[in-house]
C-alpha cells in the first residue's frame, strides 16, 4: 500500500518545481528509503538516470553491513552468492567470483568511458528532445555496425546450451567483437564489469555474466551493442535453454508474447508516428497474453551515442514527446513478465529483477526510420539461432 505524501511536498523530479502525488519509487520503497515521491510517472522516469544514484548509495551500505562470515565459498569449486543477506525475489543467485574484466587491444576505437566509466553525456533539458537525423554517411556506418552486432549475437547465443556459464558467453562475446575490430559498448560503461549483459529467468535486463551454469529449463536474454567507427548498434533476443525450456508453457508465453510485442510495435515505424504510439500497441498485446510490460526501462536512440534521445518507453498511455523521421536510428526492446511489472535491483548495482521473481523476456532491434518505413539494421539472418516456437501441447 502506498502511503500519501506529506502535504505540499515537492516532487523530487530533475529540475521538477511541481508538488509531489502519490507515486513512489518503487525499487526506494523495497530498500526501505523513504520520502522518494514523484509528482507523475512521466517526470520519474526522465530523472530516473540520476534518481538512482540514491539507490546505490544504500545496497552499498546494505553490502557494507552483510557479516563476512556469511559469505562462504564453496571449499572444492570456490563459488559464492556476494549477497547471502539480500531478500532475493526468486530462485536465481549470483554466482561469484567475477572473472577479471576483459581488455580490448589500443588499436581499436575505444569510447569515452573505457578508462573511468564516465559516459561524459551531457543531461541538458535543452538537449532531452533533440533527436539527430543521420546523413547517408551515418545510415552507412549504422549498416555496417548493426550487422556486425548480429554477427557477435548469433555466435554467443550458438554456445547457450546446458551446461555453459554467462561468464563463457561474456568470453565469446568479447573475443567476436575483437576478431571485428569493434570494443564490447558495455564494457566499463557507468562501471559495468562485462562486455555483454546475460539475464536469466527472473531477471528482466543488465544481467552480469558470472560463474553460474545454465541449466535445462533456463531463459536467457543476451544483450550485445557493438562500438565500431565511432558508431553503436544494440540489439537482444531471449532464447529457450535446453528441451525443458520449450516445453514449459509459461516459458513459452512470456517469451513469444515479447517476441511478437517488438514485431508489432516495428510495423508501425515511419515517418510521422509518434514515439509514444509503441507503447500502446505493446502493452495492448502483452495484456492480451496475460503478461504485464516492465516500466523501468526504456528503448532509447542510439549511434555516435550509446543511448541518446528520443526515449521510447514501452507502456501504454506514455507522454513522451517527437515523432518518427527519416534518419533517426533507435531501439525498441520492450520487457514482458509473467507476473507484476516493478522490478528491484541486487546490490552489485546492475542486476535487474521482477519483484515476485516471475519470469521475464526481452526482444530488441536497432532501427532506421527510412523514408516511407523502417530497416531493422540488427534483422536476424536465416542462419540466426533461436526464433520462434509454437506453445507446448498440454499432455
Amino acid at each position: 500500500m502506498t502511503t500519501e505524501p506529506p502535504a505540499k511536498k515537492q516532487c523530487l523530479g530533475v529540475d521538477c518545481a511541481k508538488d509531489a502525488g502519490s507515486l513512489q519509487c518503487p525499487t526506494c520503497m523495497k530498500l526501505g528509503i523513504k520520502g522518494s515521491f514523484f509528482c507523475e510517472q512521466d517526470c520519474f522516469k526522465k530523472s530516473w538516470g540520476a534518481h538512482k544514484t540514491v539507490h546505490k548509495s544504500k545496497t552499498n551500505l546494505l553490502r557494507s553491513i552483510i557479516p563476512s562470515n556469511k559469505i562462504q565459498p564453496d571449499p572444492e569449486t570456490g563459488l559464492y552468492n556476494p549477497f547471502p543477506s539480500f531478500p532475493f525475489s526468486g530462485p536465481l543467485r549470483p554466482v561469484y567470483p567475477l572473472s577479471d574484466m576483459r581488455t580490448i587491444p589500443k588499436s581499436i576505437p575505444h569510447p569515452t568511458w573505457s578508462v573511468d566509466g564516465d559516459p561524459k553525456y551531457s543531461r541538458s533539458i535543452i538537449n532531452r528532445n533533440k533527436f539527430e537525423i543521420l546523413d547517408e554517411k551515418g545510415i552507412a556506418a549504422m549498416r555496417k555496425v548493426g550487422k556486425l552486432a548480429r554477427e557477435v549475437l548469433d555466435l554467443a547465443a550458438a554456445a547457450a546450451k546446458p551446461g555453459v556459464t554467462t561468464d563463457d558467453i561474456d568470453e565469446i562475446v568479447h573475443k567476436a567483437c575483437i576478431e571485428r575490430k569493434s570494443y564490447p559498448s558495455p564494457l566499463n560503461y557507468n562501471h559495468f564489469p562485462k562486455s555483454c549483459c546475460t539475464s536469466v529467468n527472473e531477471v528482466i535486463c543488465h544481467g552480469i555474466p558470472d560463474k553460474r551454469v545454465l541449466i535445462d529449463g533456463d531463459i536467457l536474454n543476451i544483450d550485445v551493442t557493438l562500438y565500431h567507427e565511432g558508431y553503436h548498434a544494440d540489439l537482444n533476443e531471449t532464447y529457450y535453454i535446453g528441451d525443458k525450456a520449450k516445453a514449459n508453457p509459461d516459458n513459452v508465453r512470456v517469451v513469444e508474447a515479447a517476441r511478437e510485442c517488438l514485431e508489432q510495435s516495428i510495423q508501425a515505424v515511419k515517418p510521422g508516428v509518434l514515439i509514444r504510439e509503441f507503447g500502446n500497441i505493446i502493452e495492448k498485446h502483452a495484456t492480451e497474453q496475460k503478461c504485464s510490460v516492465i516500466r523501468t526501462y526504456c528503448g532509447h536512440g542510439i549511434n555516435k551515442l550509446f543511448h541518446c534521445p528520443p526515449n521510447v518507453p514501452h507502456y501504454a498511455k506514455n507522454k513522451t514527446v517527437g515523432e518518427c523521421k527519416a534518419g533517426m536510428t533507435f531501439t525498441i526492446e520492450p520487457m514482458i513478465a509473467l507476473g507484476k511489472y516493478r522490478d528491484i535491483t541486487w546490490p552489485d548495482n546492475w542486476t535487474s529483477t521482477t519483484i515476485d521473481g516471475m519470469r521475464t523476456a526481452q526482444f530488441e532491434h536497432t532501427l532506421l526510420v527510412t523514408e516511407d518505413g523502417v530497416e531493422v539494421l540488427t534483422a536476424r539472418f536465416p542462419t540466426s539461432p533461436g526464433g520462434p516456437i509454437p506453445m507446448p501441447e498440454k499432455e
